[in-house]
């Protein structure tokens, strides 16, 4: 008797029965009355979180798991055990339980055999996972077999497509990002400015802005956290506080190329939208911009992506009239100096190659302008979310193409950013060694062609995934290399070389005769940075008050590579004598006929005179040493006159007017080079009163 007692005291062992026990005291002993009890009612405060309209998984688990240590063998908590793993970021301990409950009774729930499958599926347990979704299919009634049954073969045919990604597997590397970045909170949805030195991503921290919680699960509010990569790691994250962030959630869906404009994903009544937000001059975050109806509508925008050269945004909605649940559309849209509103056109469906009948979300344009990428639940998955990409050819989109294993997996991957020169991506991810909960990671791929990855989902937008590794490396995905450059330089006063506070800058395709981009300089250092498409002519041009306008041309020979120019832009001062060359001024071979690519400057040039109307010029024409010297007098003078002559078509007095031409009399260069010879072939302007 004594012995029964002391044994009766001692807590229940972990060990896998063959029976169905349930929490009733016929299958408990008298001293442990109490523990059954509480047991009992952890059972019944999970069950109501488990059972609610939209789930507290993680809460119920945490419950649940209390209740079995007390008695692991029965069949419905281990189901319901199951059943929340899977839907968080530990899916792999899912199976175990899913399994035992099966063991202690195969019909303690009529979906036991799918969340099986599932749990196979998602472990990459793939041939368990078909012969059981095969089992839960042939179970079915006719009546479940109709409404369930494209759903089940839809999740055999990802079996497949998995066993085929999972045989060829991509060659990568993965590295957690450090301490400065992640903690034991969640961390998610990085994204990565152009040079790779700026990285924004989402957390719920303690830090958070306000510091509440979500009524609902009670976990902290989302906030857009800034790490910056100094000497060589990136320094502790900041929270930027407010106006970024609020006291509501706040998360990052996108960063232009120049780290200067964030696209802010904020819950809302009506599903959530996106909002802008832009760095002003004074290098602060101004108020986020809900964007305007082109984009946001009664429904749920969920991920938007800027195009690198900020003339267009791809974006998700699931508003009506699309091919699925969640579609991808664009807008084009147009970006002027410091204007606090960006201007876009009315929304277009990117269509049926690109859009299924299921979810796409989390989409990213990149830095070439041309290729897509997006997470699809249809096309060809593993399961879930995979990340595809497409690639618009004559003004059509391809067919998208999955980027394989382990870039996908059989989970849920999506929100993704990778860096310019597409060497490293940047993801979220769930690993037990990491430092708690989802880390941010940089994933290289090697081989010599451009890398992808992937951010897998998380609660608030999307969903939540399993871990990956990096014990599979072999062959490496075919992907484009990008065709966009990189422009960087600063707007200073040609003699001081200081700053001119922020001086708007504008680009222009000379061939197209059209602006590309509007942005400022940074007024405390003048800094700028644009991301541009290759093999094309354009134009540079920028004015400060008091300053002449500056001028450069800068052709781009088609890329293979990302390349990065460096242009820094010197503006000489309004006075009498000063000189510019105009860089954008084009004349027909051994002519003096204007054509067509000049128009921008010869317009830029009218402005500047209309602006300053006491102003007074002379045009110069100047030739290299090739010819006689008479003959490039006369072509040089003729073809100042031509600009003389259109200045005064748009209206400019013909009195304050000069030309000339110098031949080959004043080089600024050496005659002996092309480069020379081209440095000397040029139009000038000069002030003579003012």
């Amino acid at each position: 008797m004594f012995v029964f007692c002391c044994l009766a005291l001692l807590p229940v062992k972990q060990t896998w029965a063959q029976t169905d026990t349930p929490f009733e005291k016929d299958f408990f002993s008298e001293g442990q009355k109490d523990a059954l009890k509480e047991a009992k009612k952890q059972i019944k405060e999970a069950d109501k979180l488990f059972e609610k309209d939209i789930p507290l998984y993680a809460l119920a688990l945490e419950l649940y798991l209390k209740a079995n240590n007390f008695n692991p063998d029965n069949a419905l908590l281990n189901y319901k055990i199951g059943k929340c793993y899977l839907q968080t970021v530990q899916k792999t301990k899912s199976v175990k339980y899913l399994e035992h409950a099966r063991q202690l009774n195969p019909g303690v729930q009529a979906d036991l055999l799918y969340q099986l499958a599932k749990a196979y599926h998602l472990n990459l347990q793939l041939d368990k996972a078909v012969a059981t979704y095969e089992e839960y299919k042939g179970s079915l009634t006719p009546k479940e077999l109709t409404e369930k049954g494209a759903r089940i073969d839809k999740r055999i045919a990802e079996c497949h497509v998995a066993m085929d990604l999972v045989q060829h597997p991509v060659r990568i590397f993965i590295d957690n990002l450090g301490s400065g970045v992640n903690t034991e909170y969640p961390e998610y949805g990085p994204y990565i400015n152009a040079d790779e030195t700026v990285l924004m991503f989402t957390s719920t921290r303690p830090s958070t802005t306000g510091g509440k919680r979500d009524p609902a699960d009670q976990i902290y509010y989302e906030d857009i956290y800034i790490s910056k990569f100094i000497n060589g790691r990136w320094s502790e994250a900041k929270n930027p506080g407010k106006p970024l962030n609020t006291d509501s959630h706040d998360a990052i869906v996108g960063v232009s190329p120049d780290g200067k404009h964030a696209l802010i994903y904020k819950g809302e009544d009506n599903g959530g939208d996106i909002f802008e937000c832009r760095i002003d001059e004074t290098g602060e975050w101004r108020s986020p911009k809900r964007l305007p109806k082109e984009v946001n509508t009664k429904n749920h925008e969920s991920s938007a992506s800027f195009s690198p050269d900020m003339q267009a945004l791809y974006f998700v909605s699931d508003k009506p009239g699309g091919f699925g649940g969640k579609d991808i559309y664009y807008t084009e849209l147009k970006l002027k100096g410091s204007k606090e509103k960006l201007d876009y056109d009315d929304a277009a469906n990117l269509g049926a190659v690109v859009n299924t009948p299921y979810d796409e979300n989390g989409v990213f344009m990149d830095m070439d302008g041309k290729t897509l990428y997006f997470s699809s639940k249809g096309h060809r998955t593993m399961g879930g979310y995979d990340i595809f990409k497409t690639t618009l050819v004559d003004g059509k989109w391809t067919k998208p193409v999955n980027l394989g294993y382990p870039i996908n997996s059989p989970g849920d991957d999506l929100f993704f950013s990778f860096s310019r020169d597409g060497i490293h991506a940047y993801y979220s991810s769930f690993d037990p060694s990491g430092y708690g909960d989802r880390d941010i990671y940089m994933i290289t791929l090697l081989g010599p062609e451009k890398p992808l990855a992937f951010l897998e989902g998380y609660d608030a937008l999307a969903f939540r995934t399993i871990p990956i590794s990096e014990n599979v490396m072999e062959e490496a995905v075919v992907i484009k290399e990008s065709q966009i450059i990189i422009v960087r330089g600063r707007v200073l006063d040609a003699v001081t070389l200081e700053p001119l506070g922020s001086v708007p800058v504008e680009i222009y395709d000379n061939l197209l005769g059209r602006m590309v981009a509007s942005f400022e300089s940074n007024s405390q250092t003048g800094e700028y940075m644009v991301s541009l498409a290759s093999g094309k002519n354009y134009g540079f041009s920028a004015r400060a008050k008091d300053y002449l306008f500056h001028s450069e041309n800068l052709i781009i020979p088609p890329a293979t590579t990302v390349q990065e120019y460096h242009l820094d832009m010197l503006l000489h001062k309004v006075k009498v004598g000063s000189k510019i060359i105009l860089k954008n001024i084009f004349f027909d071979f051994d002519k003096a006929t204007l054509r067509p690519e000049s128009t921008a400057e010869l317009n830029r040039l009218t402005k500047m005179l209309n602006d300053i109307p006491t102003l007074t010029i002379e045009i110069s024409g100047h030739t290299d040493s090739y010819g006689s010297g008479e003959y490039n007098e006369k072509l040089s003078a003729d073809r100042a006159k031509a600009v003389v002559d259109y200045l005064i078509e748009q209206g400019i007095d013909s009195k304050r007017l000069t030309s000339a031409g110098y031949g080959e009399t004043q080089p600024i260069a050496t005659n002996e080079t092309d480069e020379g010879r081209q440095l000397n072939r040029r139009t000038e302007f000069k002030v003579l009163s003012k």
